[in-house]
């Protein structure tokens, strides 16, 4: 039980020594974390711009033609409900 309750009565202190390790490593991580982000929104802006070229010619929507050129559209369906 002391396992699981533990960390609610005690906490383990850090194993850094001084302010200054932990303001080192801080920075470090932040500047780590803000490089990833620069990557990933690179890739982003590319994965946009590929979907941009490729998407950029003109979409043609294909209509379904049907007998007296009334448009086939999606109907809601019939509620069988007994009243």
């Amino acid at each position: 039980w002391l396992a699981e309750l533990g960390p609610m009565f005690f906490s383990l202190k850090d194993s850094l020594k001084t302010r200054g390790e932990r303001a080192r490593k801080e920075t470090s991580e932040r500047s780590t974390m803000e490089e990833e982000m620069r990557l990933a929104q690179e890739k982003l802006n590319r994965m946009k711009e590929e979907a941009n070229a490729a998407g950029s010619t003109p979409s043609i929507r294909n209509r379904i033609v049907t007998p007296f050129n009334r448009i086939q559209t999606a109907s809601t369906p019939k509620r069988n409900t007994p009243f």
